[in-house]
């Protein structure tokens, strides 16, 4: 056995030199098991069998427990491609898990030899070792026939039966028959039809190794008390850290606020939680109850919240200082956050099509968080039996106490899933369900492969059908599957994406992607070819040419249900204060309420296109459009991120509203073709840009480059005091932003909201400070000459906005304020002084004067 002492990246210290050549397997083991005993650790039997299965050349199913040592037998199949000269890819379901992997080989590895993929984004994309998530891949592997990927880990596998993304699992699978893969998940199931499928078609054997021992042995407790005395049990146990599982995102806000009157956290631990909190950013509407939330030691965890506020919660319990964490399933899958205890707060959720009894893979991922190799040495997961069994316990309780019958407590009539201890019980033994193939052909799926670099054209088309022969459903969907590929073609063609030309002499024809479309140009939306088709019908020198831009891409973005829902609760407000002071009755109010809907922009445009649109192209099917005013909205009334979330009451799905924004923002960039983006579509774009990223930089990483692969290496723990990247830094989108406050301190002027607009200004020290009263004396003179301010979107264009750099962080910023008479002649006349600060610290402007 050889004996490694640990260099700072251990495993690359091991490698062969190359001028020797590679190593062979024997070899390959006896390092990197020497490279296991230096760190103290000894490999379980399960993991010991599964890499000797791997270097036999097998694919492998690994079925074993969370926090059971996978991510160790993934590291030896990196391992032996770099021993071997070759090229090792790893993937997961969400980009959280895919960097902290990135940082886990970098170190293991060097940052040389690893890189990481996102999106058109790349760090080192030419290592040996790439991390990426599972879509990546998959595109990949449709774009490049000939893609060198020798080994693959496939970490969470047990998504390749979700409904949504489950395709992505299984392209490389059927398109790869070259590489050998690693196939992990805790709730695996059955696996022989895939293990099958794979053998087939890579001539080469599938092993399973599967192995129900976990590391940290878990215990299981139905508890019939109310839910903060059962958590006050669990912490008095010393079962903390616990994470509370709710099954939306309004359940884990209203559990936070209800602990917030237990009081379980000590001052000690409480005052280290504020010193962590010294120079975290609390800046957004929400950022105050979240951070009051986590100074009483109660964190949370779901999709509404920020990005930035979630990987807060998740460093902070990797310290041990939050008691409790109220969350949704989220935690079911990826980040490594040390929970003891694993709290259901019931056993029941919508699963897209109803509420249902949680399957068993679902049950068991979550609650394989619970306990961790390192922390703990005993793991629990506690479910609480429905709240009207509890009641109705406590009810039983003062019977015998006073003798007299009193009345239960029925299940309630909706919104409830019967399930008591027995299912409990169930779901704890049962199997994994089996996993069912999600394979399906749409327009970005052949787009992909027709946009291969290797194989092009009618080869392309070729190419699905020959996979759709290979994917893994049964033959009934495979013809359905032919059928829909030749319909996704012909409307490719139809477009004008795809071209179509005979070659000489009548041979065979010749296909290729349009040369018109940008290098990113997708079809992820499932209606992008909706958006392309009536693109067209806009008038292109309208003035509102760009916002309608705007709502033609809002409408095929997925709803965000509580933005818009908060749209129409206001708009109901407003409308019933009307009716009431036109004396209307009750019933008939109701009934006008009834008519109303969340604002619609172009609505019987974009309702007569699509109806047109979906007549032609049979396969839109049940798909629907959806128009809606969220980006042009908060662009035609100056709203800032903030703003918006203040006026419609959204501080709890802050993370909703960014996403969706995020996804009006890759669309915009990625769907609509360059031709149809003129000037000011090119200047929203950008002010969304910055919009996303002044508020969370974490989100935009997801689809920006970035270029230098030392920033990305030094964001580990180990440099805290990294500051983030200055949006000075990239002077588009400084520019679009101070644009967009200079419109926002315009737009309180034009309607005399003076106390708003003083607000927005940072006071110039040592000089005369601006009051309310003073910008309203300002305004005076300009008022007297003109009747209003223009704020159509001509005064929004760029060529009314003047910015200057004068030094070292500091630009001189003048907007033009046009009049109904369509002149220019007055203008604010702002500084802008950044020097030892940043940019969101405080308003950006000070203004020097309003005049001509």
């Amino acid at each position: 056995m050889v004996t490694i002492e640990t260099p700072r990246a251990p495993l690359a210290a091991l490698l062969p030199d190359r001028s020797k050549g590679p190593l062979d397997s024997d070899e390959i083991l006896s390092r990197f098991v020497g490279w296991v005993e230096s760190t103290g650790l000894t490999l379980y039997p399960a993991q010991e069998e599964a890499i000797l299965e791997l270097l036999g050349g097998k694919h492998l199913f690994l079925k074993t427990p969370t926090g059971s040592g996978k991510s160790l037998v993934a590291m030896a199949l990196h391992f032996k491609a770099m021993a071997e000269g070759k090229v090792s890819y790893y993937t997961c379901p969400i980009k959280a898990l895919v960097n902290e992997k990135f940082f886990a080989l970098c170190e293991a590895f060097g940052p040389e030899n690893v890189g990481l993929l996102t999106g058109d984004a790349a760090i080192n994309r030419e290592a040996p070792i790439l991390c990426c998530t599972a879509e990546i891949l998959s595109n990949l592997a449709l774009r490049d026939a000939m893609l060198r990927a020798d080994y693959v880990v496939m970490d969470e596998f047990h998504y390749y039966a979700d409904r949504e993304r489950g395709i992505a699992w299984q392209i490389p699978l059927i398109t790869l028959p070259k590489t050998t893969f690693l196939m992990m998940s805790a709730t695996l199931g059955d696996t022989h039809l895939i293990e099958e499928r794979l053998q087939e078609f890579s001539g080469r054997e599938v092993a399973s190794v599967r192995s129900a021992q976990r590391p940290v042995p878990l215990d299981f407790e139905y508890r019939e008390t109310p839910l903060h005395e059962t958590i006050q049990d669990l912490i008095r146990l010393g079962k903390a850290p616990i994470y509370l599982v709710n099954f939306s995102q309004r359940a884990a806000a209203e559990q936070a606020q209800n602990l917030m009157s237990v009081d379980f956290s000590a001052k000690e631990d409480k005052e280290a939680i504020r010193q962590a909190l010294m120079e975290a950013p609390f800046d957004t509407p929400y950022g105050k109850d979240f951070q009051r939330f986590l100074r009483h030691g109660i964190g949370m965890h779901h999709a509404g919240l920020l990005p930035k506020y979630r990987l807060l919660v998740e460093r902070l319990a990797q310290t041990g200082l939050l008691k409790v964490i109220s969350g949704t399933d989220t935690l079911g899958v990826g980040v490594n956050i040390p929970i003891r205890t694993v709290l259901f707060t019931q056993l029941f959720k919508f699963n897209g099509d109803k509420l249902a009894t949680l399957s068993v893979r679902d049950f068991q991922q979550i609650a394989g968080r619970a306990g961790r190799k390192g922390f703990d040495t005993q793991g629990s997961v506690v479910a609480q039996a429905p709240e009207h069994v509890i009641e109705n316990v406590k009810i039983a309780q003062k019977e015998a106490k006073g003798g007299k019958r009193l009345p239960r407590k029925p299940p309630p009539q909706k919104g409830f899933v019967n399930y008591d201890k027995n299912t409990f019980e169930r779901l704890q033994t049962g199997l994994p369900e089996p996993l069912e193939s999600r394979f399906e052909v749409t327009h970005g799926f052949l787009l992909n492969l027709l946009q291969s670099e290797m194989v092009g054209g009618a080869e392309g088309y070729q190419r699905l059908v020959r996979l759709i022969f290979r994917s893994h459903g049964s033959e009934y969907i495979k013809r359905r599957n032919l059928k829909e590929a030749a319909a996704c073609f012909r409307t490719l063609r139809n477009a004008g994406l795809v071209l179509v030309q005979k070659g000489e002499g009548g041979s065979g024809a010749t296909v290729a992607v349009s040369p018109g479309l940008q290098r990113d140009f997708s079809l992820n939306q499932t209606l992008s070819l909706y958006l392309l088709d009536t693109l067209n019908k806009l008038d292109h020198e309208a003035e509102t040419y760009a916002l309608d831009v705007v709502t033609l891409v809002e409408s095929i973005c997925e709803n965000p249900e509580v933005v818009l829902y908060a749209q129409l609760h206001e708009l109901k407000g407003n409308k019933i204060n009307e009716l009431k002071a036109q004396g209307m009755e009750y019933d008939q109010r109701m009934e006008e309420l009834e008519k109303l809907e969340w604002p619609k922009p172009n609505r019987d445009f974009i309702y007569t296109t699509f109806n047109a649109f979906a007549e032609k192209h049979p396969w839109v099917g049940a798909e629907n459009i959806r128009p809606k005013s969220i980006v042009r909205d908060m662009y035609e009334r100056y709203l800032s991120f903030h703003d918006y979330v203040r006026e419609y009451g959204l501080q709890r799905s802050e993370g909703v509203l960014l996403r969706y924004l995020g996804d009006v923002y890759k669309a915009l960039t990625q769907t609509v073709p360059e031709r149809y983006r003129n000037q000011e579509v090119n200047e929203i774009i950008e002010w969304l840009r910055a919009m996303i990223r002044y508020v969370d930089q974490s989100l935009l990483e997801e689809w920006e480059r970035m270029k230098n692969p030392g920033e990305v290496v030094v964001r580990r723990a180990e440099a805290p005091d990294r500051k983030p990247q200055d949006l000075t830094d990239d002077p588009r989108a400084f520019a679009a932003h101070v644009r967009n406050e200079l419109h926002r301190l315009l737009r309180a002027l034009a309607y005399r909201r003076y106390p708003d607009a003083l607000a927005l200004l940072r006071q110039e020290e040592g000089g005369d400070q601006w009051t309310a009263t003073k910008l309203g004396e300002a305004m005076t003179p300009y008022f007297e000459e003109h009747k209003s301010v223009v704020l159509t979107p001509q005064a929004r264009r760029p060529a009314n906005t003047f910015l200057k750099e004068t030094g070292p962080r500091q630009w001189e910023a003048q907007q033009r304020i046009l009049d109904p008479e369509g002149h220019g002649e007055w203008m604010l006349d702002c500084v802008i002084d950044l020097t030892g600060r940043k940019v969101d610290d405080g308003p950006l402007l000070t203004l020097r004067r309003i005049g001509t």
